[in-house]
């Protein structure tokens, strides 16, 4: 009996795996549009329930252009903050080695993982706590003249508690992704460390510059339990787009609470847009 010539077993082997691989590639296919089919699918609903005129009429309302201008702001803010923090903390945590640095790192992610109305109470104990007599939020109300608690301040801080910590997380990735030959090099040469950041590493980091400060931005505007339990939702005042869509579900008007969603969806992919567009594909 004579053996088979060795392409025939090579034609085998390849038909044997070009058939095991099917189902693997059925399986995680399914289950990625299967996801990208519900995303696609909820926007779809909404597009639906509302119409063009209904869409215009709701964001012709006072209280709801005052919501537009005031988020807008508010997310500017926190980004910038977010962004100064972020890369700060981001080049310290990439260069340096010291005690409590995986304490630190792990601090940073709490405001991620906690629940948001537990950082929205929290922020409301701690400028109401009396502490020897002092309250922080009577100090800054009475002797600063600058109110917090449920005043537009408090939405700007409630959106940075959450948004500061994804900036870090990014800017520490770039700050990785950066070799710190070039900063040594510039020591040697004169610079402070100080010149060596500013002149040779921030410049490198420029697209995680970008790309921070977009996804704070982009996470402060979904930002909602701390808001509303921190700076609460009253019209006109600290109303932003996340809180209106409560407040106009509240009173029954869900065609304003959908025109207001698919305003935020616009926003939102726009904010994405940007982040693919200026090639800052980092995540933290």
């Amino acid at each position: 009996m004579s053996a088979s010539p060795p392409s025939a077993d090579l034609g085998r082997d390849f038909r044997r795996r070009h058939r095991s691989d099917a189902p693997f590639f059925l399986i995680m296919g399914g289950l990625s549009a299967g996801y990208v089919l519900l995303i696609v699918l909820l926007i779809a609903a909404d597009l639906m329930f509302t119409s063009v005129a209904e869409f215009t009429a709701a964001l012709a309302k006072p209280e709801i252009q005052q919501a537009i201008y005031l988020t807008l702001l508010t997310c500017t803010l926190a980004a910038i903050a977010s962004q100064w923090v972020g890369v700060a903390m981001g080049y310290v945590l990439s260069r340096y080695r010291f005690p409590g640095r995986w304490l630190v790192d792990t601090l940073i992610d709490i405001p991620i993982v906690l629940p948001p109305l537990v950082l929205g109470l929290s922020l409301l104990i701690l400028f109401h706590l009396p502490i020897g007599g002092w309250v922080l939020e009577d100090w800054l109300r009475d002797d600063v003249n600058f109110p917090v608690t449920y005043c537009w301040p408090a939405v700007v801080l409630a959106q940075f508690s959450v948004s500061c910590a994804f900036a870090v997380r990014t800017m520490r990735v770039t700050f990785d992704q950066i070799n710190p030959r070039a900063e040594e090099v510039a020591r040697t040469l004169g610079c402070s460390r100080g010149q060596a950041f500013f002149h040779v590493a921030l410049p490198q980091a420029w697209r995680g510059v970008v790309a921070a400060t977009t996804i704070a931005w982009a996470r402060a505007l979904g930002e909602f339990g701390p808001i509303l339990v921190f700076a609460g939702a009253t019209r006109m005042k600290t109303e932003v787009l996340s809180t209106t869509v409560f407040l106009e579900l509240s009173i029954g008007n869900l065609d304003a609470a959908v025109a207001v969603s698919l305003l935020m969806v616009a926003m939102a992919v726009v904010v994405l847009m940007f982040l693919r567009f200026v090639g800052a594909g980092l995540t933290s």
